[in-house]
């Protein structure tokens, strides 16, 4: 456009400066010569002008095409992040996140842990010692988690042992997007029978776990196995789920006491929870776990100082009833906030005990055995400033009533099976720690343990949890 009026101009100018000529002397000549260059001028504007519409009409078709392509690229794009939802959107999207967890501990107790027992109850074989006197590494964790797809993620937790043990903690594969609430886990997890139980040791508020998971669990109960769970779609938080499993540790074992098909675990849980107000959360659970133990092992010292074998299989019920509260003004806990938690168990056995399996003292002898056992804690964990808390816990366990057939026929005595002579365990601990942030965490804990008959321990940890790369929130 703008070299349109140009040209115009030019052309004016050019037709003007002649017919000032020709108002001073024009000739036939000289007007002929002007009309040429009048002609000439029309015929190159004419072209100029054809020669720009030219161009703006090649202009407009580049744009419609240019449209056209726009709106197909725009197709193209929408397809395409229609099926990135079936796939990675690069290699690396489903990359695992890999986390470690440090562990260490500096402890000073009044009693050698080597010689722990909790009196009053069977031996669980398991971890239930308190940590060892002096500087030890504790158990640390390599932890590997990722989406396999879309249709499942996978999770791999291995524990790293004070006595230089790698174990497979947990190992699992859980499906994700099922319709109706449903979640399915396969694999090796720990149990959600009780609270505490599905915790891992990083994250408890106390340097060990309380006296009813060393009793009852074996420290902490993980199976082979399947859960299936349900989440209902309602306003309260509600749950219900199964597990199935092979009943491989404590209170089963050993490995179920099975080569053949089946299961030799199963759990029952529910768990309720919703908020009361802005500040305030809290959460109940119940579950059942039964187990068949086979064979299931423990050593004792009988009335002869002899140090003998003895075994069970029968069945182990075991009921847990726990709940959890939590409080923080307007829901932010960065400043202050409380916790309390606490479950209550009771465990009834029957089945039938061999004494002295391997011939060492009075010789293999079999009789019934049942028991009624119980036991129970509460702790309140409250953080009066950023980055520090403070926390009292107390355990108690109750002997019940046990009945040994081998005691009531006369064959042998009550003196014979010591470690299930009736006491009535507690605990005491106090605890202080500082968080440098939600990585670092160090912690001095007191404790006053009566689980040994007539043997009071004082025990003082320092301990240290570190976490490196990225780790997955805990539950509530």
């Amino acid at each position: 456009m703008f070299r349109s009026k140009a040209t115009a101009l030019a052309v004016v100018a050019a037709v003007a400066m002649p017919v000032c000529q020709l108002a001073h002397a024009a000739t036939d000549d000289d007007l002929k010569e002007l009309r040429e260059q009048v002609r000439q001028l029309r015929e190159q504007y004419e072209q100029r002008i054809g020669a720009l519409e030219a161009r703006l009409k090649e202009a407009e078709r580049a744009s419609g095409e240019a449209q056209v392509a726009a709106g197909q690229a725009a197709a193209t794009a929408d397809q395409a992040v229609a099926q990135s939802s079936n796939r990675p959107a690069s290699e690396g999207a489903f990359n695992p996140a890999v986390s470690f967890i440090l562990n260490g501990t500096y402890g000073n107790l009044s009693r050698d842990p080597a010689g722990f027992r909790i009196n009053g109850f069977v031996p669980t074989q398991g971890e239930v010692a308190p940590p060892g006197r002096g500087f030890s590494l504790g158990e640390s964790e390599i932890a590997f988690a990722a989406n396999i797809d879309q249709n499942f993620r996978g999770t791999l937790i291995a524990s790293l042992s004070p006595d230089e043990k790698i174990e497979v903690e947990e190992g699992f594969l859980q499906t994700l997007g099922l319709a109706d609430g449903l979640t399915v886990k396969a694999g090796r997890f720990f149990s959600a029978v009780g609270y505490q139980n599905e915790i891992h040791a990083h994250a408890w508020d106390f340097t060990d776990a309380p006296l009813v998971n060393k009793a009852f669990l074996g420290n902490q109960f993980a199976d082979d196995g399947v859960q299936v769970k349900w989440i209902a779609p309602t306003d309260a938080y509600f749950d219900l789920g199964l597990e199935l499993g092979r009943g491989r540790k404590f209170p089963g074992g050993p490995d179920g006491g099975r080569s053949k098909n089946g299961f030799g675990s199963g759990t029952l849980f529910a768990h309720l929870g919703g908020d009361i107000s802005d500040s305030t959360a809290w959460k109940l659970g119940v579950s059942h776990l039964r187990t068949s133990p086979r064979d299931r092992s423990y050593t004792d010292v009988d009335s002869t100082g002899t140090t003998v074998n003895n075994s069970f299989s029968g069945t182990s019920r075991l009921w847990a009833l726990g709940g959890i509260l939590k409080w923080a003004p307007n829901g932010n806990a960065t400043v202050t906030n409380l916790k309390l938690q606490g479950e209550y168990f009771r465990r009834a056995e029957s089945g039938d005990l061999i004494y002295d399996t391997a011939l060492a003292s009075l010789g293999t002898q079999s009789g019934g055995f049942q028991s009624r056992q119980s036991g129970w804690y509460a702790q309140g964990v409250y953080q009066f400033m950023p980055q520090w808390r403070a926390g009292y816990r107390y355990d108690r366990l109750s002997p019940g009533s046990t009945g040994l057939g081998l005691v009531d026929s006369g064959a042998l005595t009550a003196a014979d099976f010591p470690v299930l002579a009736a006491y009535a365990p507690t605990r005491s601990t106090f605890m202080v720690d500082w968080s440098g942030s939600e990585f670092s965490r160090i912690r001095l804990q007191f404790a006053r343990d009566q689980s040994r008959r007539d043997a009071t321990d004082n025990q003082v940890f320092l301990q240290y949890i570190m976490s490196l790369g990225a780790h997955g929130a805990h539950t509530f």
